[in-house]
Parts: C-alpha cells; structure tokens; sequence
C-alpha cells in the first residue's frame, strides 16, 4: 500500500547541506526534495539504549532535522558492549545528556530535543504530539504498549524493534495502512515469561543490525518512497545470519485500533503488563515468606562459616548470570525447579532456606512457592546480587 509522505519539504538546502547530504541527494528516490523532507522531519527515538544509539547516530547522519531522545535511564559499563552512543567517559551520567553530545558531533546541523523522563500515560500523547514519526527502542512490554496505544491515538506511525539474545525483530505498525501492535500481540506475555536482555544476554552488533533497519524505515515515511514493513514483521537471526519476512494483518477487532475501540485513552500500563513487583505468595497456613537484606545475609553466613548456624543458600538465576558474578557458598537452582515443585521436594527440610536472584524479583517468586509448598522457614534476599555487591562487596561486576 502506497503511503504518502509523513513530511512536507522544508525550505531550500544551505551549500553546506548539499555538500553533506550530497549522496543522498544523487538517489533518485530521495533528491533534492527529499533530503528537504528530512531536514525538515521530527522524530522521536524512545530509549537511547541498544537500539535507540544507532537509531540516533544515523537519524543525524542522514540530517533530519530535529532528533528527540526519551529516556531517563543513566550509562553504566555494562551498557558499553552494544549503547554505541556512550562511552567510557559517559558512565553516570544521563543517557539522554550523552546521546546529544554524540548526535552533535555527528551533525551539528540537527536539533536534538531531551526528554529526560520515563513515559507514562500521563505525558506520553504530550510528548509524542511533537513528531512525526516515532522509533520505538524500548526494552520493556509496558512502555511498548503505551508507545503503540498513544500512536494511534496521536494518528502517528512507530517503527518498532525488538532483540534478544541473537535475535531481532523490526515492523511498522500505523493504524489506518495496516496493523497496530496490539493487533499483532494483543495481550502481553506473562511477567519474568521473557527474559530481559539484562538476565539473557544480547549480542552487541544485533542493535546495529535491528536499529539501522528501523531508521531505514523512517526515512522511507519520511520521503514516501518505497516499500514500507507496514503490514510486516521482519524477523532476524544472527546465528543462522537470515532474515524471514511474516504477513501481518490488522484486526478489525483491536481494543485500540478496530472497528469499535474501547482503548479510547491511556491507561496503566505497568498494571496492563502485570508488573510493579513480585507478589508475595503465602502458604496453605498463611505464612509468607521473609525477607532478608544483604548484609543480613553477609553476616548469616559468616555465622554459618563458624559453625553457628546452617541454611542453605540458593541461586536462582541463569548459568550466565552465575559466571559474571556469585555470592559464595550459594547453590545452583534454576527458577524452574520451584515452578514444577522438584525445589521443594529436593531442598533439605531440616534447615532454613535463603533464595536469590539479581535483583529479587524471581526469587520472591521461588520463595512464595517454598512458602506455598508448606515451609516456614523460606527468606528472600531483598534487591538480591546487585544489593549484595552495593552493600557486602562493591568490588564485584554487575550486569
């Protein structure tokens, strides 16, 4: 389906612009007429993470005029293996500050617009209002939700993409010329049902290869030129190095985009999406378990070195997770061992129980199902491995 262009031409290019954009220029479907288009475009990067950094470096580079950068988020080390817009210098401080800074080292001709805040229902359609087209490099389900829902509200189109491991997946979804992202994944995935690139792992140069298609993409609706992946899913996988194409279709029965919508305004998507935090899970006997903090267990564990004590520490996190970093003397349980209720049955029941993850979350829930199996002697590490290493042992890595 043919989609006319998102931007009308801004005024004439400066010698300067057309000795920049000259490469550009000498493309038939772009021209002088479009690079005026893109000079004169506004579109919204969300996240200035994996995907948002190449989106940003090359949104400035092909010279659209005005960049804005969502994100409220901070550099940390481990983001250097795939955030190309930061770098060592960069470590805390904000994402969106660092991401500026770069976009106009590579093109003091754009404008780039922070937002140094996390979307919400409660400013999303205030913030998206200002552009044209909005690239959606968010790496949570609550955020893309409410990317998706304040789009179509707002008539804008969003290029959307997602990794993972060592796969990708990139669409664009515009109500109207094809479908929305809930007409595709209506209902969000279960909490801690997909793992986040932080727990799983991500192969750094999967960004590049997902974000550049996405600005791609935009500039296609930008000048109006080309086929566009409305009404596509393109899916990619780096170890095979493919990449499939899926028929995606809009449903005339979308909450959000159909027929007869009853998504009319934004609502709270942390509650859509199920998350907010673990809930605690009580016992047939209504005891919950307890919680203990870092250097609670610190000194638990000193007392079980001398002989004072026992319990049994337990990791519930991935093996990839345990080789980056482990709190001693911590045994090996995978999360799913507690939901199929092997834990229970294979844990010694003649001393307490402490269980951890990276930061809580899964473990709450590890621990709720021993409570609920029938113990009263179940205690969670609260903030898990990133508060053991914030308050027992700041010389570890954390991820």
């Amino acid at each position: 389906m043919a989609i006319p262009p998102l931007v009308a031409p801004g005024p004439e290019l400066t010698v300067e612009q057309k000795g920049r954009y000259a490469r550009h220029i000498l493309l038939p479907d772009i021209g002088l007429e479009g690079q005026q288009r893109l000079s004169n475009a506004r579109v919204l990067v969300v996240g200035a993470g994996g995907l948002g950094s190449p989106a940003l470096l090359y949104l400035a580079a092909a010279g659209v005029g005005t960049i804005g950068v969502v994100d409220d988020d901070v550099v940390d080390a481990s983001n250097l293996q795939r955030q190309v817009a930061h770098g060592v210098a960069d470590v805390g401080r904000l994402k969106t500050e660092s991401a500026a800074e770069t976009v106009a080292a590579i093109n003091p001709l754009v404008t780039v617009v922070r937002h140094d805040l996390r979307l919400t229902a409660e400013n999303a359609l205030e913030v998206l209002a200002d552009y044209d087209v909005v690239l959606d490099g968010a790496d949570n389900f609550a955020t893309r939700y409410l990317v998706n829902d304040a789009c179509v509200l707002l008539g804008l189109p969003h290029v959307w993409g997602s990794i993972y491991r060592f796969d990708g997946q990139v669409s664009v979804w515009f109500a109207g010329y094809g479908p929305c992202y809930r007409c595709v994944f209506p209902d969000p995935p279960p909490p801690d049902a997909v793992p986040s690139c932080a727990t799983g792992g991500v192969l750094g140069v999967l960004c590049a290869a997902v974000g550049s298609v996405q600005v791609a993409e935009a500039v296609k609706l930008i000048v109006g030129r080309g086929e566009t992946l409305v009404g596509r899913l393109l899916v990619h996988d780096a170890m095979r190095q493919t990449w499939d194409s899926l028929t995606v279709r809009a449903d005339p029965g979308c909450p959000v985009c159909g027929e007869s919508p009853t998504v009319t305004t934004l609502v709270d998507y942390e509650e859509f999406c199920g998350v907010g935090g673990a809930p605690v899970v009580e016992s047939p006997v209504g005891r919950a378990f307890a919680e203990v903090s870092a250097t609670e267990l610190a000194a638990l564990l000193a007392a079980r070195d001398r002989g004072e004590t026992s319990f049994e520490l337990v990791d519930v996190r991935e093996p990839g997770e345990r080789a980056i970093v482990s709190i001693p003397g911590a045994r090996a349980v995978h999360l799913d061992e507690f939901r199929s209720g092997a834990a229970a049955r294979d844990l010694p029941l003649d001393m307490p129980v402490v269980v951890h993850c990276k930061s809580g979350a899964r473990s709450a829930e590890a621990a709720g199902l021993l409570a609920a199996s029938g113990r009263d002697d179940v205690s969670n590490l609260t903030g898990g491995v990133l508060a053991w290493v914030r308050d027992v042992d700041p010389a570890l890595p954390v991820y």
